[in-house]
């Protein structure tokens, strides 16, 4: 199989890795690929079909006894879709899709993104394979989307903006002083060439034109925001890039105003959403499971900046913003986090005594938190008067809900006390386990205790 298919880049949890302006289109699961006329690879057997706007993609299961690589069959190497003939025959076997695709000379699939396959060997060879479907699935809706997929030709759009936006770029970088087209002091139009730091200006002042342009025009309603997701996005992450790569370049000559109003534009380009996201018309029957995949992708980025540990409900804003009009219900949320135990992904879900829910890392340890606690409890102004969740918060920045949490875990592992008043909880450290038993009334001069002893008599209490 490696030497016949392309890679197919996965992440941590399973999901594919997709190329610029890439799609998913639909699944389906259980399937076996095989070859009609062509032996130079094995049969990949009983795994996840994914088309794309640009791919076809086979992911082995994560239940496969033999490691296998993903693979990834380009579209534009599909030289035909063979239709589905109804027989008596099919109705005792499993449901079939064929289709011919063409093979470079060096025997692998034909990559027009590799440069293989070019030249006069380009058609000289096709094999036809056979996608077996052994799961459950809509087997019809997935060649329908495989015809649609195929004929919409998606990567050529693609190409054809890179090819264009390269072609502009290279056609102003003419040197001569007359008045022809290639550059000098005068455009084509006759209009008077703007050159050096002004030209830059007026280049910058078009583009952010442009682009104040293409934001009034997505948000006038909704459908044209939705055509115009897949470019607000990518926009969005250039504009993003751009932020962090001034922010680098020039840290020294801003003010902390205006470096607070860089990571406000970026806290909101990151939110801007998700490209491609995981819907039930999709995905069909595993809609949770690669809900639940997708899902584990998404929550890295608010775990790292939340310190390890975030609220659910706050997980669920923030996916379904991003999903923009592709919202879950929060059943499908539980649902998703509850199948983190069966896949193997860096999350997973907790839920504490007290009821809330959280989602972590796995590598998250609660006693690297606890030392951290037990740091700001043994201060002198906490020993006297104890800590609540929002000093918590504070020192671990997270928000009071959560260090309240941690601070109840604390208590029932014995390393905090809890006082209850009419002004909330205060929790002090715990000094009962330097009590002595045989002599309680013995004062140590040495420990936690002792610290709290000088502290206390330090305000004039007894």
């Amino acid at each position: 199989m490696a030497n016949f298919f392309s890679k197919a880049e996965v992440t941590s949890s399973g999901r594919p890795v997709l190329l610029r302006s890439e799609v998913e289109c639909h699944l389906l699961s259980s399937v076996d690929l095989e070859p009609e006329d062509h032996h130079n690879f094995s049969p990949l057997k009983s795994g996840l079909l994914i088309l794309t706007t640009h791919r076809l993609l086979w992911l082995p299961s994560s239940s496969a006894s033999t490691p296998t690589s993903a693979a990834a069959i380009p579209l534009p190497a599909i030289s035909h879709i063979f239709s589905s003939k109804k027989s008596l025959k099919s109705m005792f076997h499993s449901p079939r899709i064929r289709f011919q695709v063409l093979v470079s000379p060096d025997g692998r699939v034909f990559d027009p993104g590799s440069g293989s396959g070019s030249g006069s060997g380009l058609g000289s060879r096709s094999v036809v394979l056979t996608a077996v479907v052994r799961g459950k699935g809509d087997c019809d809706g997935f060649l329908g989307k495989f015809w649609d997929s195929w004929r919409a030709r998606a990567w050529e759009t693609n190409e054809t903006s890179g090819s264009g936006s390269s072609s502009v770029s290279g056609s102003g970088t003419g040197t001569g002083t007359g008045t022809g087209t290639g550059g000098g002091l005068y455009s084509s139009d006759g209009s008077v060439r703007m050159v050096g730091v002004a030209g830059i200006l007026r280049k910058e002042q078009e583009l952010w034109e442009s682009t104040d342009k293409s934001l009034q025009d997505a948000f006038q309603d909704l459908n044209a925001l939705m055509s115009k997701a897949k470019e607000m996005v990518m926009l969005a992450e250039k504009m993003r890039q751009k932020l962090l790569s001034g922010t680098n370049s020039q840290a020294s000559a801003t003010n902390d105003e205006d470096m607070g109003s860089k990571e406000e534009m970026q806290d909101w380009l990151l939110s801007v959403g998700i490209i491609s996201p995981v819907t039930k018309e999709s995905a069909g029957a595993l809609y949770h499971q690669q809900l639940s995949r997708q899902l584990a992708d998404f929550v890295r980025t608010p775990l790292e900046r939340a310190g390890g540990m975030i609220n659910l409900i706050d997980v669920y804003c923030l996916f379904n913003r991003a999903r923009g009009t592709e919202l879950i219900s929060p059943d499908d949320m539980l649902q998703a986090c509850s199948l983190w135990e069966k896949f193997d992904v860096p999350v997973m879900l907790r839920k504490f005594d007290s009821g809330v829910m959280v989602i972590q890392n796995k590598s998250h340890s609660d006693e690297e938190v606890f030392v951290r606690i037990k740091s700001l409890v043994t201060k002198p102004e906490a020993l006297r008067s104890g800590i609540s969740p929002s000093d918590a918060a504070m020192t671990l920045g997270i928000a009071p809900a959560m260090a309240k949490e941690h601070l109840l875990t604390a208590e029932s592992t014995g390393l905090l006390c809890r006082d209850v008043s009419p002004d909330g909880f205060r929790f002090y450290i715990n000094l009962f386990p330097e009590i002595d038993p045989r002599d309680v009334y013995l004062v140590k001069d040495y420990g936690i205790c002792d610290t709290w002893i000088k502290a206390v008599s330090t305000s004039g209490l007894r």
